[in-house]
């Protein structure tokens, strides 16, 4: 009986680590660093252009 019960246990306690992992996963927003807007605009800019 207590094996079971220590079996139980053990599930819930990788189910839980799982679903906090892939919240974990789901929340994750990478870093932006160095980001060069007028660059991203000029080539929005081109695409529009060329269209």
């Amino acid at each position: 009986m207590p094996v079971r019960l220590q079996r139980k246990a053990r599930r819930n306690k990788t189910k839980a680590a799982q679903r906090k992992a892939s919240i974990k996963r789901l929340m994750f927003i990478p870093v932006i660093k160095c980001l060069d807007v007028e660059a991203i605009r000029q080539s929005f800019a081109d695409c529009k252009a060329t269209v």
